[in-house]
């Protein structure tokens, strides 16, 4: 049985000191064999819309896009709350999004957190 764990992504582009947590520590978790899922919801889901990753930079680490694709080559799987994106005027379509990731609804939260063995926030 692996172990999993649950990050979940609220804060977005306005607060880019939050960003790169889940992505840093579910790449570690990864190269620990432990199962990570980054879960956006809220702000959260503006900071992967299709081309802002690449507009957030911060100190000497690489834009969150670079990051980002460690991460999900890594393993990481990024999941968008459908309900958010239209919250903020999307459709919630994949097009939308940085690939990879995957629209899911609001239920798919609550099961990942009832299976994960940690669950972060950021």
């Amino acid at each position: 049985m692996s172990k999993k764990i649950l990050y979940v992504q609220t804060s977005g582009p306005d607060t880019p000191e939050r960003l790169y947590s889940p992505f840093v520590l579910a790449t570690t978790a990864r190269a620990m064999n432990i199962e990570a899922t980054i879960y956006f919801l809220a702000k959260g889901i503006l900071s992967v819309k299709k081309g802002e990753p690449q507009k957030i930079k911060m100190g000497s680490f690489p834009d969150l896009k670079e990051v980002m694709d460690q991460a999900t080559n890594a393993g990481v799987e990024i999941l968008i709350c459908a309900q958010s994106a239209q919250l903020w005027g999307g459709r919630a379509t994949p097009e939308e999004f940085e690939q990879p990731s995957r629209i899911v609804g609001a239920a798919t939260l609550n099961d990942l957190a009832l299976e994960a063995d940690a669950v972060l926030t950021f």
